[in-house]
C-alpha cells in the first residue's frame, strides 16, 4: 500500500524541494497550496516558482501533485481539503506544512489593509484550522505523522525595506508549532518541526526532512529539528 502524502503550503523553493523528495518515495502526492491573494506589484515581486511544473527549472515529473482547492481562512475549507486528501490518496499518511510566507517589503504607512487581512488569515489562521483536521483524523486512526516544516532563510538586500509582515506569520507558526511538539507525547502519531536558515540549500533540507519522516523513530517525536551544513553528512 503507497503512502498517502499532502503537502500544504504557499508556493516557495522550499515547496518545490520538499516536493520533489515526495516524488522519490510516491507516483502522486496530494498538495495544497495558499492561494497567492496579495496585491499585484507583491506578487510580481516574489516570483517564486511552482510545484506543478510551470517553470522549466522545476523538477517534478508532470502530474505528481494532485492539486486541492484550499481557503485557508476557513475552518469548513480545511476540513474539505482533508476529504478531498483523502479521496484522492485513500488515505493520508503525512502531513507536511511548510511555512514560507512570501516578503511584504512596505513601510508601516504603505501597508494595505487588504493584504494585512490577507496575510492574518491565509498565514497564520490557517496553520490553525487545518492542523486541528490533521490531528483529529491521526488520532481517530492513531496513526500517523505531521511534519511542521519552517523556512527561516530570510531574503532581501540591507537598503531594502523591512519585511513587516512575513516574520510575524513565522512567528506565529513557530510558536504554534512548538505548542503541538510539547503535546505530542499524548497522541498517538508523530509531530515533528523543522526549521533551517540554511540559504540555497532548500534541497538538502528537504532530504532532512523526509529523512526522518521515513525514520518513523518515536526518538524524534515532539522534537524541533534543526537542520545546518552538518546534516548534510547525515542524508
Amino acid at each position: 500500500m503507497t503512502r498517502g502524502i499532502l503537502i500544504a503550503g504557499n508556493e516557495s523553493s522550499l515547496s518545490v524541494a520538499i516536493a520533489a523528495e515526495a516524488t522519490k518515495r510516491v507516483e502522486h502526492f496530494a498538495s495544497a497550496l495558499i492561494p497567492n491573494r496579495l496585491s499585484e506589484q507583491i506578487r510580481k515581486d516574489a516570483g517564486t516558482p511552482s510545484i506543478y511544473g510551470k517553470q522549466p527549472a522545476d523538477p517534478l515529473p508532470d502530474g505528481a501533485a494532485l492539486p486541492l482547492q484550499w481557503n485557508p481562512g476557513s475552518p469548513i475549507a480545511a476540513r474539505t481539503l482533508i476529504l478531498a486528501a483523502e479521496n484522492r490518496l485513500e488515505h493520508i499518511d503525512e502531513a507536511i506544512l511548510v511555512c514560507t510566507p512570501p516578503a511584504i517589503r512596505r513601510r508601516a504607512a504603505e501597508l494595505s489593509p487588504a493584504d494585512i487581512e490577507i496575510m492574518v488569515n491565509d498565514h497564520i489562521k490557517g496553520w490553525f484550522f487545518l492542523a486541528r483536521e490533521l490531528a483529529q483524523l491521526f488520532h481517530a486512526k492513531e496513526s500517523g505523522t505531521l511534519a511542521l516544516v519552517l523556512s527561516d532563510m530570510g531574503a532581501g538586500g540591507r537598503d531594502d525595506p523591512v519585511d513587516l509582515l512575513g516574520p510575524a506569520a513565522a512567528a506565529s507558526f513557530r510558536a504554534f508549532a512548538q505548542s503541538l511538539l510539547s503535546s505530542a507525547l499524548d497522541e498517538p502519531y508523530l509531530t515533528m518541526g523543522f526549521s533551517s536558515s540554511e540559504i540555497g540549500e532548500e534541497s538538502a533540507f528537504a532530504a532532512f526532512v523526509f529523512k526522518l519522516i521515513d525514520e518513523g523513530a518515536k526518538r524524534n517525536n515532539g522534537k524541533w529539528h534543526k537542520f545546518g551544513k552538518l546534516n548534510l553528512f547525515n542524508r
